[in-house]
């Protein structure tokens, strides 16, 4: 018993990843090659926004094998890469969507750095005030802000339909995943979702307050995903089909 008791204190191995460059299509990007006790076989993913590469292998595989991994699906990268959509820079007169709905961005450099939603004749606004070098990172923070308010509201109203509490609420700007929720309660969020339409933001928080009841995507989780939204389905196919666009816009 005694040494049973030791063993389950015993921190798990952390999961070895190597990171390194690999060429394709004439590009060069990041790759990640995780080891997982789970994996059976490799597999291949491509990042949101198509700004890097994971490739997750089973313990022990060799280095080489891993190489004529990528040699085989060399085409199959090149293909899907090529479908990418190009990674718009945020600057004055192009539109990104809040809420779904596009918003042009307009520069006013007289006022002080703030960033206030508008409309003329011709739609939406979203007018950014302060220096110009400053925009694109204040676009990023008028995000933010909403998605603090909109998705707290959400977590609430999907974690009392639950009996859940969410431990801590956090948002990030994640390329992998669009929510995550630990075994700890803890939820997080990528702020770009508030460029998605209400539903599908909707979506996204009753997926993740439902993982605080279902740690897994098995039946039970999916049932209760659907009772928290009934549009499930279709806003996960929206995000599926539309995530990428929004992981490429540049806010920098």
């Amino acid at each position: 018993m005694t040494l049973g008791f030791f063993r389950n204190l015993t921190k798990p191995k952390p999961t070895p990843v190597v990171e390194r460059e690999h060429c394709v299509a004439g590009r060069t990007l990041p790759l990640k090659i995780v080891e997982s006790a789970r994996a059976r076989r490799l597999t291949l993913r491509i990042d949101s926004g198509g700004q890097g590469l994971r490739v997750t292998v089973p313990p022990g595989l060799r280095r080489g094998e891993v190489e004529k991994f990528l040699d085989r699906h060399q085409d199959w990268l090149e293909q899907r890469l090529a479908k990418v959509p190009t990674r718009p820079q945020v600057r004055p007169g192009i539109k990104i969507p809040i809420r779904g709905v596009p918003h042009r961005i307009v520069h006013e450099p007289s006022k002080r750095g703030t960033v206030t939603v508008s409309r003329d004749e011709r739609g939406q606004l979203l007018i950014v005030h302060g220096e110009r070098i400053h925009l694109p990172r204040r676009v990023a923070d008028h995000l933010k802000r909403e998605a603090k308010k909109e998705i707290e509201k959400l977590v609430v109203k999907h974690t009392e339909a639950i009996g859940k509490r969410a431990k801590a609420i956090r948002y990030k700007d994640t390329s992998s995943r669009w929510g995550s929720c630990t075994s700890e309660g803890n939820l997080s969020f990528s702020w770009r979702i508030m460029m998605a339409p209400p539903a599908v933001i909707n979506y996204l928080v009753a997926h993740e307050v439902a993982h605080l009841k279902e740690m897994n995507h098995g039946p039970k989780f999916w049932k209760l995903c659907e009772k928290l939204c009934p549009d499930t389905d279709r806003c996960k196919d929206w995000l599926k089909r539309n995530g990428g666009a929004l992981q490429a816009i540049v806010f920098e």
